[in-house]
């Protein structure tokens, strides 16, 4: 019975060089530059204004106050490092967290088209909130309102550009996020790696030949050993430990 003889610095090298039949951790990079776009859109559009309010006291010079994003829709900020933080967490996690996030994207993008698309309707931009956002006296009243439709539709493109990421997100397929943690985690890649040698002994046991290890990646062959299964012990001698135990 021949032996592997395992270098003490072969399994260091092993962790950081996968076998090439390994599936790789695979990360949704449409789904993680959409969120980048969407992230720069709203902060963009946070330093913009929106909304230009004028207004007279009747004792004072008319003052004409400019309103930016984050003033008209004070979340637009914390909401574009939202999708920042949401890039993060899309590269730690996997399977149906990274599914549960994709969905909390989808619902964030919707909540942030909300006033982008009440300002472009008209039925947000209102003098009294107006006048409420720019802090004016009771006495002053307005005399203008103004809205820039740019800004606006930034916001509806970091929406879209969210949204999309989380439907990407949200449709992951569940045995390619599986697969991924598979052979990400050690614990895992070695019990596939026990199930796999021991699915090649039980065929050469019944083809009567002993090549099981020789038709097995050298990836699967430590993490075989690292499980405390030789890889190359040979079937019958398995078939004979099996026995006796048996009896």
């Amino acid at each position: 019975m021949s032996e592997v003889e395992p270098n003490a610095e072969q399994p260091a090298a092993e962790e950081v060089v996968l076998d090439s039949a390994a599936p790789r951790r695979k990360y949704p990079i449409g789904a993680i530059v959409l969120l980048a776009i969407a992230a720069a859109a709203l902060w963009g559009s946070s330093r913009l204004t929106w909304v230009t309010v004028s207004s007279t006291d009747g004792l004072t010079e008319p003052r004409t106050d400019h309103l930016n994003g984050g003033v008209w829709f004070g979340a637009l900020t914390p909401l574009a490092l939202v999708l920042l933080a949401a890039i993060a967490a899309v590269l730690a996690t996997r399977g149906w967290l990274r599914r549960m996030f994709g969905v909390l994207i989808g619902l964030v993008a919707a909540v942030t088209a909300v006033p982008a698309f009440a300002l472009l309707s008209k039925s947000g931009a209102t003098a009294a909130r107006a006048a409420t956002l720019a802090e004016l006296p009771g006495r002053a009243t307005v005399t203008e309102v103004v809205t820039a439709p740019f800004p606006a539709v930034l916001t509806l493109v970091g929406a879209l550009a969210a949204f999309t990421a989380g439907v990407l997100l949200a449709r992951m397929p569940q045995e390619v996020a599986q697969l991924s943690g598979k052979y990400d985690n050690p614990v895992f890649r070695r019990a596939a790696a026990t199930d796999e040698v021991t699915q090649r002994r039980t065929e050469d046991a019944a083809a009567g030949t002993n090549s099981a290890s020789g038709q097995l990646s050298e990836r699967v062959l430590w993490d075989a050993l690292d499980a405390g299964t030789d890889p190359t012990e040979e079937a019958g001698a398995l078939s004979d430990d099996q026995g006796k135990h048996v009896d």
